[in-house]
């Protein structure tokens, strides 16, 4: 019964897009919860090619103007006042954690282990989907409300250039967090076993 307890949190987890200002924790403690997943999300070969930075307050608002203007430049007029009205949603929240692989650890491990060259980069991305998942499940364990956004590459450069980041830190994903302005939509599941095959039991 033991697993129960961990898969109700997993059950719990839902996309909460309108988010506000509000944190139920402190902003300590969000940090705490992100270096301890940072530290024990397993990676292959003990390769630790995850890294992570936390945006809160106006370095968050910052994030998302930044965004805002990149889209600005491609998206047409036509749809715009669509694409303004999300980045204005997620910029409402309190915060956002970026997700980024280490190009130089990732290219290390290729050296080092030739056979696997062409397995590292994809093995880099497993890991800092489990970082993801495990930060959005542990975020919202603590009353938080989350959704996972991908903006890059778009905004890799000017991210990298505005918070001095190794220019080998690929960014992967972004967990915007915050209070729980509205509830999250009905999950909608397919039939297990059109996706679960077990043998030998």
């Amino acid at each position: 019964m033991a697993a129960n307890a961990f898969l109700d949190f997993l059950k719990a987890r839902r996309t909460f897009y309108a988010l506000n200002k509000e944190l139920t924790v402190t902003p300590a403690r969000v940090e705490e919860i992100v270096k301890e997943a940072l530290q024990h999300v397993p990676s292959s070969f003990n390769s630790q090619s995850n890294r992570v930075v936390v945006l809160f307050g106006a370095e968050h608002n910052k994030f998302w103007d930044i965004t805002t203007e990149t889209l600005k430049a491609i998206v047409p007029a036509e749809s715009w006042e669509s694409t303004s009205n999300r980045m204005a949603m997620f910029k409402g929240a309190a915060g956002s954690v970026l997700f980024f692989e280490d190009q130089t650890v990732v290219e290390g491990m290729q050296a080092k282990f030739a056979i696997y060259a062409d397995r590292f980069p994809v093995w880099s991305t497993q890991s800092s989907g489990m970082l993801q998942h495990t930060l959005w499940v542990a975020l919202e364990a603590e009353g938080l409300g989350a959704n996972l956004q991908h903006y890059n590459p778009l905004v890799d450069a000017k991210v990298a250039e505005t918070w001095k980041l190794p220019a080998t830190w690929k960014l992967n994903a972004q967990l915007v967090f915050g209070g729980r302005a509205a509830g999250a939509g009905d999950k909608v599941f397919g039939p297990v076993e059109e996706k679960f095959k077990s043998f030998g039991a």
